[in-house]
């Protein structure tokens, strides 16, 4: 079977002399591992077009048990990112949480567009880093299984108040009082701020997921209460991750 899509390369690992095995993010199959013949090739069109960070769309043949492309054109090759590690770093931490994240064999479309316009706004520098990450990270969980009950408070109901906290185990808020009666070891308080900042990530609109902002103060929290999440639900170590960091000016 012979299917035309177009996707995002999350990962690459070179095979022999010539050949590369990528990991990309489709619209219609979600994640999916496929093997490029020559692309190692310079002079083969594939050889750009499934690099990673690529979007691309592709020419799929499924054969024997494995998928095979034997064509890509390059959509999207977001040169800005490529020119600074930070950037680059983060974005290569999107790829690896994607590529964990997404299912295979079911449709990704929702997700791959969170992933490219993140991209976009990295490499542009419209937005900060840490909204872009906080975004990512909650709204890509979200999308593939794992949404928080930011609804209310579980146990008694109220909606807002002042001070709520996120059970980062359990996926869920709970008011003060009733966080004073039960106390959570692994929650995080939430002003008015956050709690808001976190809905807004989870329940807007596709286009409007980053269409906010916070002073950076708030900005350093939501983006580890969204970190912590992830990290915590996926029970995964993320190397990507530990690399941003750890050049992150």
């Amino acid at each position: 079977m012979k299917t035309k899509t177009d996707g995002l390369i999350l990962r690459q690992q070179n095979i022999g002399e010539q050949d590369k095995l990528v990991t990309v993010l489709t619209r219609e199959y979600g994640v999916l591992r496929a093997f490029v013949r020559g692309a190692k090739n310079i002079k083969s069109p594939k050889s750009a077009a499934t690099d990673i960070l690529c979007y691309s769309e592709l020419s799929i043949y499924e054969g024997k048990g494995k998928f095979i492309i034997d064509d890509a054109n390059a959509k999207e090759v977001f040169f800005e990112l490529r020119s600074d590690v930070e950037k680059v770093s983060l974005a290569q931490y999107f790829c690896e949480l994607a590529a964990f994240a997404c299912v295979e064999g079911q449709s990704a479309s929702q997700q791959l567009s969170l992933i490219l316009n993140a991209l976009y706004l990295l490499s542009k520098g419209e937005k900060s880093q840490e909204l872009i990450k906080a975004c990512v990270e909650l709204r890509l969980l979200s999308l593939s299984g794992y949404m928080p009950d930011l609804v209310m408070c579980r146990e008694c109901g109220v909606y807002e108040a002042p001070l709520m906290y996120f059970v980062l185990s359990r996926g869920k808020i709970v008011c003060e009082n009733c966080f004073t009666k039960a106390p959570q070891s692994t929650a995080v308080p939430l002003d008015q701020t956050l709690l808001r900042a976190l809905r807004h990530i989870v329940f807007s609109e596709d286009k409007k997921v980053f269409a906010f902002g916070l002073p950076e103060e708030k900005l350093s929290k939501l983006s580890y209460i969204t970190e912590s999440y992830a990290l915590r639900v996926l029970e995964k170590d993320f190397k990507t991750l530990h690399f941003y960091k750890s050049i992150k000016s």
